[in-house]
């Protein structure tokens, strides 16, 4: 009898989410090939979402970070030159590298590039939606600030907490963190302005 709890155990906070998952991914592949026939393009997508898989059911959060950005740059790499790009994203941000080196891999493929945003793209995901010949948006969806971080802190807030006191009363390294953020925020700002140009 024990031997059977431990089994129903294993099904029910194992197996079957991983069996959940599983058959959501196929169905995820499977609409996406539908899509990439009906629209003559490759689709690539870059989701990040909160959804519960694994043992308990834990919560997965996600951000673009540099497995992200070699597997796009992959799927770019793999698309030929005359095939247009869907890339389909939905993501919070991330880190600024690797938003930038999928940028500007989207920037240089020589046929249409389309970003689809279906609910939005904040921080990292508008820089890399500003890369695209086209951004396709549903009626409610948002693009975000392209504002870095350093560290906790967006860039922006920490030199302006510098600027509103002396700098007599800045610790070290607060003023060193506002260098590098005043650095963060000119290369984003030419980053931006490359892609929009």
């Amino acid at each position: 009898m024990e031997g059977s709890l431990w089994i129903y155990f294993l099904l029910i906070f194992i197996v079957f989410p991983q069996l959940k998952q599983q058959i959501l991914q196929w169905r995820r592949v499977t609409a996406i090939r539908n899509c990439e026939k009906r629209r003559g393009t490759r689709i690539i997508t870059l989701i990040h979402r909160q959804e519960s898989m694994g043992f308990w059911g834990m919560f997965s959060k996600n951000f673009i970070n540099i497995e992200d950005s070699e597997e796009v740059l992959r799927a770019i790499r793999l698309t030929s030159e005359d095939t247009p790009i869907d890339l389909i994203i939905h993501t919070p941000g991330g880190l600024l590298l690797a938003a930038e080196q999928i940028a500007r891999a989207l920037k240089r493929h020589p046929s249409r590039v389309s970003v689809v945003v279906p609910h939005y793209a904040m921080s990292g995901g508008t820089l890399i939606a500003l890369a695209a010949d086209e951004i396709l948006m549903d009626r409610h969806a948002v693009l975000g600030p392209v504002d870095p971080q350093i560290g906790r802190f967006p860039a922006a807030s920490i030199i302006k907490a510098v600027e509103a006191k002396p700098v007599s009363e800045v610790d070290d390294e607060t003023l060193i963190l506002a260098d590098v953020s005043k650095k963060a925020l000119k290369q984003t700002t030419d980053l931006v302005y490359e892609l929009v140009s």
